[in-house]
């Protein structure tokens, strides 16, 4: 089994793109604070490239 990721919402969607708000739902995030675990793969690393600045991501 590959790396696992706990990624956390930081950041307020108020004032984002819709572009990234519909990055956010793809994870499965709706409010700050709101925490998912998802396995490594390559899609998840694109989207955490993209919106890493709103995210928290910790390797479990």
């Amino acid at each position: 089994m590959g790396k696992q990721y706990k990624i956390t919402l930081c950041r307020s969607l108020i004032g984002r793109s819709e572009h990234q708000r519909r990055m956010v739902k793809s994870l499965g995030l709706r409010k700050i604070n709101q925490s998912i675990i998802r396995d490594e793969e390559p899609g998840l690393m694109g989207l955490i490239q993209k919106i890493g600045f709103m995210l928290k991501v910790e390797e479990l």
